[in-house]
């Protein structure tokens, strides 16, 4: 088992009487890429902010590197936080912007030029050294703040939201070279966004926020195919969520129909999952298909590209989507019956949305 670099016990924040942050606990492997995921206002740049030192919490411990450091101020722990608008000095060059916290250590002229060399040659900036953030492209700026961080080689590197500035595509090519560089340092890192897809891609570990609340914590798999609650469920990625009554058997009742899971469900009303991609679409009503089926109409679709959005809603009035991927140039219209496996039809712990 990996080691636990850092870990956060009981963690509250109130600011004024509104309490923002609620008993939050998890813990950071070494060399992990942890995702804090939610909604704006969730409180994952709060959490941050705490674990840099910017913000105390309330009550609850931190732990960082076998040391207690809640109290202690910023510069004295070794950590190291990439902001969202980067926080460049407009004033100095992009040498002078990573060496800086060097610099500030009073570390030897020799051995800046050197870790400065290092992580200009890691983020691809040699030759830059000269040019000043206002010369430079929202992607070069976010460079820049990333290796001012890698040089002070820190516990913890703490990201918020460093592509969010930056356009769809090159967003997607930085976050590549990001996580890569991640990997190749072996760089414990806490990364925030709201952004489902980058969350998916680029973690180790992904933890769910809600309201200052701790959702769930897994890798993406598990929090992709094994939501504990509605919410996240829903949020990351999409999905179709429906009341049904379990009876302690592998079969569940949603109206008149009953469909099969791939686990026994006891007595109760809970919350199933039903991805959109997991859906396959049929115009007969009969048909050999051994899993579960249901019947919609279709009330509109969205062409894609690579998919096929349908819009459906089944005869209890319940709105579905389905993604049917590759479609060529069928495009189903009127009612359809709907078919999924046991195995993609998730419950999920709890009514709560």
């Amino acid at each position: 088992m990996q080691d636990i670099v850092m870990e956060l016990k009981n963690i509250n924040k109130f600011f004024g009487a509104n309490q923002v942050i609620h008993d939050v606990s998890f813990q950071v492997k070494k060399g992990d890429f942890v995702t804090l995921l939610g909604p704006s206002g969730c409180g994952k740049t709060t959490i941050l902010r705490m674990i840099a030192g910017f913000y105390e919490p309330d009550s609850g411990e931190i732990h960082l590197a076998g040391r207690q450091i809640e109290r202690i101020p910023p510069y004295a722990r070794n950590t190291a936080m990439v902001f969202q608008e980067y926080a460049l000095f407009p004033h100095m060059s992009v040498y002078e912007n990573v060496s800086y916290g060097l610099r500030v250590r009073h570390r030897p002229e020799a051995e800046i030029r050197e870790k400065v060399g290092e992580a200009l040659t890691l983020m691809q900036l040699s030759g830059l050294e000269d040019r000043y953030p206002n010369q430079m492209s929202g992607g070069q700026q976010q460079r820049v703040a990333v290796a001012r961080a890698l040089v002070m080689q820190p516990d913890v590197l703490l990201l918020d939201e460093p592509l969010s500035n930056l356009d769809a595509k090159l967003r997607e090519s930085v976050r590549v070279e990001l996580r890569s560089i991640q990997q190749q340092m072996g760089l414990t890192t806490i990364y925030v966004t709201h952004d489902q897809q980058e969350a998916l891609s680029m973690s180790d570990s992904i933890i769910i926020m809600k309201d200052g609340y701790l959702h769930q914590q897994g890798g993406p798999h598990d929090i992709y195919f094994e939501p504990r609650t509605p919410f996240v469920a829903d949020f990351i990625g999409t999905t179709n969520l429906i009341s049904v009554e379990g009876s302690d058997a592998l079969w569940v009742n949603y109206g008149e129909d009953v469909l099969e899971l791939d686990a026994s469900c006891p007595a109760g009303t809970y919350v199933v999952s039903i991805r959109p991609e997991a859906i396959r679409l049929s115009e007969e009503i009969t048909s050999p298909w051994n899993g579960n089926l249901l019947r919609g109409t279709i009330t509109h679709s969205m062409f894609l590209g690579e998919k096929m959005r349908y819009f459906l809603r089944d005869k209890l009035g319940h709105e579905w989507l389905a993604d049917i991927y590759d479609p060529g140039r069928k495009v189903y219209t009127g009612e359809v019956s709907m078919m999924f496996t046991p195995a993609s039809t998730h419950l999920v712990l709890g009514r709560e949305a």
